[in-house]
């Protein structure tokens, strides 16, 4: 074999070898980028209906200062549904980092269905462990052509009103009890109480499964002539669907809060309690109670109240604790199988 013959082979050969060397090292870098990326913690937040706005933009800001805390990328997927449904998802195994709700009886389903959270889970932020609150009011069509003003309007003759199911929505659970509690605060009796709620159910068109989507049949499908919803969602309801509702706050309603948990045996078993935490915690700093303003829930900061105060008029409020003993006890009395809300239905029928 020629020199020449001999020189080309060597060189074919280290080219080759070197073209393997650079393979084996952009394999390496391609996969200390994907390890890396791999290794980007995320976690699910489970929530409510109505909360999407709130925690898209929540989750943004949350991200952001997270980086610049700690150099750590983080990524936040969320779900979002009627609150009890999504309650159950998580007891029977949707893998939630942190659960969002509306009400404490959603949350509390974790430690009793699969003891997936301490039975004290509210005492371990906060003002309960709930960063927000709202109320429940009543959205009708632009000159309130009902005259509508008050929970006893719902139940008059001749008037639709749409509300989310009780059954599957908070939303809905604060109505019905919002119109039941005021009628109790106005030195109305217990059976006439009943009476009134009952009343108003039987003018409800059509049960939709939660908050949102009884804003789309009110506003959208122009079903109903008032649609009770929490003020939270009124703001979105006219960005969405133009100037074409007035809110009535009635003269008496009920407080909703907000209340969050982590999900322990999902944070240890995925290695998130960290970052899980210090998610839940960041509600209560000056942003996160700012961009709740913004979204129209009420803050519990005194200082993000006083600055909002023109959105968040003084009402007359009163609590589930209050009125009807907690929510175990207000679940139990009337939503449970069998319960009050489930006779008034049946009697509807």
């Amino acid at each position: 074999m020629s020199s020449s013959n001999l020189i080309d082979r060597a060189s074919t050969s280290l080219i080759t070898r070197r073209h393997g060397l650079g393979l084996i090292a952009a394999t390496v870098a391609l996969g200390a980028v994907g390890a890396a990326r791999a290794a980007t913690p995320t976690l699910l937040n489970v929530s409510y209906d109505v909360s999407r706005e709130f925690y898209k933009d929540y989750n943004a800001a949350f991200i952001k200062h997270w980086k610049q805390t700690t150099g750590e990328d983080l990524a936040v997927n969320q779900s979002h549904g009627g609150s009890s449904k999504q309650a159950r998802s998580v007891a029977d195994g949707l893998e939630a980092d942190v659960i969002t709700m509306n009400q404490a009886n959603d949350i509390d389903i974790l430690h009793d269905r699969g003891n997936l959270i301490p039975a004290d889970w509210a005492k371990r932020l906060p003002d309960n462990a709930a960063p927000t609150t709202s109320t429940s009011v009543i959205l009708v069509r632009k000159g309130n052509p009902k005259a509508i003003r008050d929970w006893d309007d719902l139940g008059r003759a001749g008037i639709s009103v749409v509300i989310p199911n009780p059954k599957t929505s908070g939303n809905g659970r604060y109505t019905y009890l919002a119109a039941w509690g005021a009628a109790l605060k106005k030195g109305v009796s217990a059976p006439a109480a009943q009476a009134l709620v009952a009343r108003i159910f039987a003018n409800v068109p059509v049960f939709d499964g939660g908050g949102r989507a009884a804003t789309t049949t009110f506003a959208q499908r122009n079903i109903g002539d008032a649609l009770a919803t929490f003020e939270s969602e009124v703001p979105l309801i006219t960005r969405e669907f133009g100037d074409n509702f007035e809110v009535v706050y009635p003269g008496i309603s009920i407080l909703a809060e907000n209340p969050v948990s982590i999900v322990d045996k999902v944070v240890d078993r995925k290695g998130t309690r960290k970052q899980a935490e210090a998610y839940l915690k960041y509600l209560w700093s000056d942003e996160g109670q700012e961009i709740a303003a913004k979204q129209a829930l009420r803050p519990r900061s005194a200082k993000v109240l006083a600055k909002y105060a023109k959105q968040f008029p003084k009402l007359q409020l009163f609590t589930v604790d209050e009125v009807f003993g907690g929510w175990k006890k207000a679940q139990k009395d009337h939503f449970d199988d069998g319960a009050i809300y489930d006779k008034i239905i049946a009697a509807k029928r």
